[in-house]
């Protein structure tokens, strides 16, 4: 939901500041705004959405910024409260994973909570890339609004080929392989989207910052023998040492393939851009589950 009425940061050249929380839809809004303002991302690449926090500077920036662009839905743990402090400043901001028909967990502990991991589902990202061009050419002076609407309408097509891309892909994977276990509840939007079935997380939550008990990995060992899945996709910027202890105690042969799940990486680290990071994650995907 929008909220706030102007903001009041401009940068040296005169351009508007839209500052954006994670590095995901930092990506996705630099396609849509395009040279019109300059878009400031906080969370920088490789960093854990669940956990990275903010300086004093980067506050201040977020309170006086023409626009906010942020996830939600307690995705950014240690940012939203200066989110809602530069509401209150009358700073209009865009919660992008309300606005996009966000899912609600459905198993473990989760169960009933939302969902913040839209991004999976690249067909709701086209939802978020029309939200951010409407933001922005709505509420953000100076800039030129019939630019920023059609470079949201260009961006749009290419996420529109990626889904199509997408789904001609994992059409290769048997729906019998179709079962995903991850490090936690990340990829709930990509199940939904593409009819995979999610068998378990090593983590039984939607934030990395919680930790599994005996009790859960010997319950998921358990669903991964009866599964019979054969890849745990761990996260490429977390380390993968549950997943790997979780393959030990696993008496079926599983393969431990890193994913990009929650942030892009650096220029030439095979995800600096939301269309990279999804295109690696599917060709790992097929990699992972297509072959018996």
């Amino acid at each position: 939901m929008l909220a706030g009425l102007t903001g009041c940061f401009a940068t040296e050249d005169g351009r508007p500041t839209v500052v954006v929380t994670t590095n995901i839809l930092g990506d996705i809004t630099r396609e849509v705004v395009g040279d019109e303002a300059e878009v400031k991302v906080l969370m920088k690449p490789n960093a854990d959405p669940h956990s990275f926090g903010v300086s004093a500077a980067e506050a201040a920036q977020i309170e006086s910024a023409d626009l906010v662009v942020y996830n939600g839905l307690g995705l950014e743990e240690n940012v939203l409260r200066h989110v809602e402090a530069a509401k209150e400043a009358d700073v209009p901001t865009l919660g992008v994973a309300r606005e996009v028909h966000p899912l609600s967990y459905r198993t473990d502990k989760t169960a009933g909570q939302p969902d913040p991991h839209f991004w999976t589902d690249p067909s709701r990202v086209r939802t978020a890339v029309r939200l951010i061009g409407d933001a922005v050419a709505e509420h953000v002076d100076g800039v030129d609004k019939s630019a920023v609407k059609e470079q949201a309408t260009v961006y749009g097509k290419q996420i529109g080929q990626l889904d199509t891309w997408m789904e001609q892909r994992f059409e290769t994977i048997p729906k019998s392989r179709r079962k995903l276990v991850t490090n936690h509840h990340v990829f709930g939007y990509l199940a939904r989207r593409f009819d995979f079935q999610v068998v378990g997380t090593v983590i039984p939550s939607g934030t990395t910052l919680a930790s599994p008990s005996a009790a859960d990995m010997e319950a998921l060992t358990t669903t991964i023998e009866k599964a019979g899945v054969k890849a745990i996709f761990a996260d490429s910027s977390q380390p993968d040492r549950l997943a790997r202890a979780l393959k030990k105690e696993s008496d079926v042969e599983v393969a431990v393939i890193p994913l990009f799940s929650e942030s892009l990486t650096e220029k030439g680290k095979g995800a600096a851009t939301y269309l990279q990071m999804m295109r690696a994650n599917t060709k790992s995907i097929v990699r992972g589950l297509a072959k018996s």
